[in-house]
């Protein structure tokens, strides 16, 4: 990372199990920082890139991070906002996606007004709270620690307000979710008042981001005649401008660009009707735009 020796490491809050922990070592590693192998491991330290992992609840990572104690960390945008912690999202990181929606036996709830007076049981009562103001919605908050679903069952609330993912587990109880969406969440880097003075965190940034672009696309090389290489180039406009370069075969040319990965199989479809041939697409492993 090329810091002064005495520049103290960025410390880097990572979730230590749930659903965000494997996803958040994953995009660490591939953004070349050592990750821990054995999930008993509370820290660990990268010396050969100025950076400290602390493995934490997701939970509690927004308040070290508020707090100052951690400079950055990993957690979900639900989490962050439930806790009222003094941190602020930096980067959305593409992974951790989830709904937080409320959820009831079937005929209870059809629209945020039948919220009015009934028991909602809830692991994020922050966020529940937040909402019913917003909309001067009086009901009872109950908060659980989880497996709030069991709830309705056992007769403390009427509704439950949870994240929801596929909604098999509400299903299974018995339960169907209605109502508004209360909010979308997914993992998110945070970071603390102040921490943009940390000389670490310009090129942790930008590892990350480079991560996230290059799962994004792919690279395609392909031949096309020169004559078509306008109609091909309008397909495939790449970052900055797509590399040209004339082929041995007389009137030819090799193209060499950046195209979205959701949309690989059309562009090849597209050039092959232009006359393209050879088309070929690679992974991006890393990159820096």
């Amino acid at each position: 990372m090329s810091l002064a020796p005495d520049t103290p490491n960025l410390r880097v809050a990572v979730p230590n199990k749930g659903a965000l922990s494997q996803a958040a070592a994953e995009i660490l590693r591939e953004a070349g920082y050592a990750q821990r192998n054995d999930s008993k491991q509370l820290s660990l330290t990268d010396p050969a890139n100025g950076v400290e992992f602390f493995y934490l609840r997701p939970r509690d990572i927004a308040l070290y991070v508020g707090e100052g104690t951690l400079d950055v960390g990993i957690t979900g945008r639900d989490l962050l906002l439930d806790s009222g912690a003094k941190a602020e999202e930096s980067l959305t990181l593409g992974f951790g996606r989830s709904s937080f929606r409320f959820a009831a036996r079937p005929g209870v709830l059809t629209a945020a007004e039948d919220l009015r007076g009934k028991r909602i049981a809830t692991s994020y009562d922050g966020i529940l709270k937040r909402f019913l103001e917003e909309r001067a919605i009086e009901a009872s908050v109950i908060r659980l620690d989880g497996a709030v679903e069991t709830s309705i069952q056992l007769g403390v609330a009427d509704v439950v307000a949870d994240v929801v993912e596929t909604g098999s587990t509400l299903r299974q109880a018995g339960l169907e979710v209605v109502g508004p969406v209360i909010m979308e969440s997914e993992a998110v880097l945070i970071n603390r008042a102040g921490v943009g003075d940390h000389p670490g965190l310009t090129v942790f940034l930008r590892r990350l981001q480079g991560v996230l672009v290059a799962r994004s696309y792919v690279m395609m090389d392909y031949d096309i005649p020169e004559a078509h290489v306008e109609a091909a180039v309008a397909l495939t406009p790449g970052i900055e401008s797509p590399t040209v370069s004339p082929l041995h075969r007389e009137g030819w040319v090799a193209v060499r660009s950046m195209v979205p990965r959701l949309e690989a199989q059309r562009v090849m479809d597209a050039l092959y009707e232009v006359g393209a041939r050879g088309i070929l697409t690679t992974d991006i492993h890393a990159c820096r735009l």
